[in-house]
């Protein structure tokens, strides 16, 4: 089960950290992403870390502001999300993967999803 965590209401150029923690389970092996999902859209990918080497991906859209980061030891991963625009409102979910990809169908497992809303 994939636990996630940090979402809210966040003024445009604010910050949020997001958390995912494996419970139950583990991340190694496997590759840990982000994806999230606009009102109507399909999920599309944001960022993820192959766990066990600890390479990362970004969408282009969120480079620079977002940075993914991981703790062995809790089974948890982060998502820091700064300067943050009104379009990264979404609801964003932590994912799964047996390999590195952006396809949400290569997903096999998702975290419940937490609302972010950039708004002033």
């Amino acid at each position: 089960q994939l636990v996630e965590s940090g979402g809210g209401l966040v003024q445009p150029g604010g910050s949020l950290r997001l958390s995912c923690a494996a419970s139950g389970g583990t991340f190694t092996n496997y590759f840990m992403g982000w994806f999230r999902q606009y009102q109507g859209e399909e999920r599309e990918f944001v960022a993820g870390v192959m766990w066990n080497v600890g390479y990362t991906r970004y969408a282009d859209s969120v480079k620079g502001r977002f940075t993914i980061s991981r703790d062995n030891a809790k089974n948890t991963a982060y998502l820091q999300m700064n300067s943050l625009k009104p379009e990264d409102t979404a609801v964003y979910y932590c994912a799964r993967a047996r390999r590195i990809t952006r396809l949400p169908h290569e997903v096999d497992f998702w975290g419940q999803g937490t609302q972010v809303t950039v708004s002033s």
